[in-house]
């Protein structure tokens, strides 16, 4: 099997993905997940789709992550793999459709209008 490329969005979060089977280590930036994502709880948003699909320890990850903050880079990578996942193997596409991971979130920043201070928030009214 080659390499799979893959790529996940999220907000401005953009990640590339490289998976070949090896022994489950994943490196995001040209760093181990665990020193690039410290918390838990974005730790566990990246194995979701290896957990849901019973192939935790089977592949190694390279990731190449730009924008965005440490959240949209986490559910980026997440997305990517997810995207893996479903051409290593169809059957996996209804394991992981139900949990919502094949799905792009389209929620962006919405801009910031003239006339306005932010993208909704007016400058104050003053009656007299």
């Amino acid at each position: 099997m080659e390499v799979i490329h893959k790529i996940g969005r999220r907000k401005t979060a953009v990640a590339r993905i490289y998976l070949v089977p090896g022994k489950g280590s994943i490196t995001v930036n040209k760093k181990d997940v665990k020193d690039y994502f410290p918390s838990a709880t974005l730790q566990y948003k990246i194995n979701q789709p290896f957990a849901l699909t019973d192939n935790e320890g089977s592949f190694d990850v390279k990731v190449n992550v730009f924008g965005g903050g440490i959240t949209g880079q986490a559910e980026a990578i997440r997305l990517a793999l997810s995207r893996a996942m479903c051409e290593l193997d169809e059957e996996n596409r209804g394991v992981l459709k139900p949990e919502g991971l094949l799905t792009r979130d389209p929620r962006m920043v919405e801009r910031k209008k003239f006339g306005q201070k932010k993208a909704r928030k007016k400058f104050q009214f003053s009656k007299r």
